[in-house]
């Protein structure tokens, strides 16, 4: 089951409320005074909910509280860099999401690089987005939406929630696989985009399936496709692009991050516990209510997502030529 807007800020507040840390969960050595967990995006969505159930998690089975600071901004660039300038001392962390693979390649003059300045600790989850299309769209699957769109160049309007945000980065892979021109439109943020496709403006949105998934299912919405490897249980009849389109995947993800030289010796402790949590039914079924899987692995594991993530983005940026404003 997809979270509705309200239950999704409800669990945001309920996970906010929950008690700051367990008495009884006492550690030796690492840590001993609280910790700060960045996230670069504001309260109630997505990213900030999952930072929050494993903050809370983290504080039980650590004995510390993991606080939650929200800093957005520059496409999350403000959170990294608070991040990366921090002493290496594990107590202050980032949520680090697909975002930062993007940025890589949209911004360019950032003051640090991701994959060298920032340590991984763990991957956290991963999400489809769904290609979604108005009902009138004379399209009703994939093929023929790429028939449509190469019989009429240029007369696909695509929303996405802003320039070089998952959104518009899977439109734009779709369009360099599938060969296709579409005109790019974007929205500032998602909510927008999505009343943009329901009121006629746009005609196809790349969107989270958290925020689309009611629609869909009201039937003012037609799901083409899911756009990560499998199928979503979601929505478990909608097929992948990439059945239509070998190769193709997009998906938005989280994860923690550390400032370079962090010691193993901690980078390993949080990623231990950030595992338990993913093996934990509760926060299974949480994460599951947000449409995500886990995304469970080693730290190696983790860093390797992003090393490939900034490959794949960067080239797709660079075809759509897109710049930060």
């Amino acid at each position: 089951m997809i979270l509705s807007r309200r239950k999704l800020l409800h669990l945001a507040a309920g996970a906010a409320s929950l008690p700051a840390f367990s008495q009884g969960a006492r550690s030796q050595a690492y840590p001993t005074r609280p910790v700060r967990v960045i996230v670069g995006f504001p309260p109630g969505g997505s990213a900030d909910i999952q930072a929050r159930l494993m903050g809370q998690w983290l504080s039980e089975r650590l004995g510390q509280p993991f606080v939650i600071e929200n800093r957005p901004g520059a496409g999350t660039n403000v959170a990294t860099e608070a991040v990366v300038k921090a002493a290496p001392d594990g107590y202050t962390l980032l949520l680090a999401t697909e975002a930062a693979a993007i940025n890589a390649t949209l911004y360019e003059n950032l003051n640090f690089n991701f994959i060298h300045d920032i340590a991984p600790v763990a991957g956290v989850a991963r999400a489809p987005s769904v290609m979604v299309v108005h009902p009138s769209f004379p399209a009703k699957t994939v093929p023929e939406f790429i028939a449509y769109a190469k019989a009429n160049p240029g007369k696909i309007n695509m929303a996405s929630g802003g320039k070089g945000v998952s959104s518009h980065v899977s439109g734009e892979l779709f369009k360099m696989m599938a060969g296709i021109n579409m005109v790019h439109v974007p929205y500032r943020g998602g909510v927008p985009a999505l009343t943009g496709l329901l009121g006629g403006e746009v005609q196809v949105f790349f969107a989270p399936i958290a925020g689309s998934i009611e629609q869909i299912r009201a039937g003012k919405l037609r799901a083409l496709a899911v756009t990560t490897q499998a199928r979503s249980e979601a929505l478990p009849d909608a097929p992948t692009v990439r059945d239509f389109l070998p190769g193709y995947e997009s998906a938005v993800w989280s994860g923690f991050g550390a400032p370079k030289s962090t010691s193993a010796e901690i980078l390993g402790k949080l990623n231990k516990e950030i595992n338990a949590a993913l093996a934990d039914p509760k926060i299974k079924a949480q994460l599951a209510d947000l449409g995500a899987t886990m995304l469970a692995g080693s730290p190696a594991d983790f860093g390797q997502l992003i090393v490939d993530e900034t490959e794949k983005w960067a080239k797709v940026v660079k075809f759509s030529g897109a710049k930060a404003d």
